[in-house]
C-alpha cells in the first residue's frame, strides 16, 4: 500500500492563465464597447475624433452624392430626395457632435446645445420643405450642395 498515490495535482500557472485569459477577453470586450460607442465625443483624443469624424464625412458626402445623382437621373421625386438628404444631413450631424439631431424638430436645431447646430438650421428648413411640401420652390440640386457645403465645413 505503500506504492499508491493520489492524482498528480495540476500547476499553478494554468490556473493564473485562465484568469489572465478571461481578464483579456473582458478588457477585450470593454474596449471595443468604448472605442466604438455611438457619438462617444467626451475624453476622445483629438486625431481619434477628428479620424471619426472625418470617415463620417466621407461616407455622407458619397451617400448625398449618390442621392442626387438618382434625382437627376429621375429615379428620386423631389420629395424622397429632400427626405434621404435630410437624413444623410441628420446623421452626419448626429455623428459629428453626439446630438440626437435625427429627433430635432427644425425649429429647435438653432437653440438647442447653445446654438452648436445653427449652421445646420437653414439647410435642414430648406431639406424639409423639399420633403413636405410638393410646391416647393427649393431646388433639389441647390438644396443638395447647400448640404455637402455643410457637411464638408463643419468642424
Amino acid at each position: 500500500m505503500d506504492n499508491l498515490i493520489g492524482p498528480t495535482p495540476y500547476s499553478s500557472v494554468w490556473l493564473w492563465l485562465a484568469v489572465a485569459l478571461a481578464g483579456l477577453t473582458v478588457c477585450w470586450y470593454a474596449g471595443v464597447f468604448w472605442w466604438t460607442a455611438a457619438g462617444r465625443t467626451r475624453g476622445e483624443r483629438a486625431l481619434i475624433g477628428a479620424a471619426r469624424v472625418a470617415l463620417h464625412r466621407r461616407r455622407a458626402l458619397r451617400a448625398m452624392q449618390t442621392i442626387q445623382s438618382a434625382y437627376r437621373a429621375g429615379e428620386l421625386t423631389a420629395n424622397r430626395a429632400g427626405a434621404a438628404l435630410n437624413e444623410e444631413v441628420r446623421r452626419f450631424l448626429s455623428a459629428a457632435t453626439g446630438l440626437r439631431v435625427e429627433y430635432m424638430q427644425v425649429p429647435d436645431i438653432a437653440t438647442v446645445a447653445a446654438g452648436a447646430l445653427a449652421p445646420a438650421a437653414p439647410v435642414l428648413t430648406d431639406l424639409a420643405d423639399a420633403q413636405f411640401n410638393a410646391a416647393s420652390a427649393v431646388g433639389i440640386d441647390a438644396v443638395s450642395r447647400a448640404a455637402q457645403d455643410l457637411v464638408r465645413e463643419w468642424t
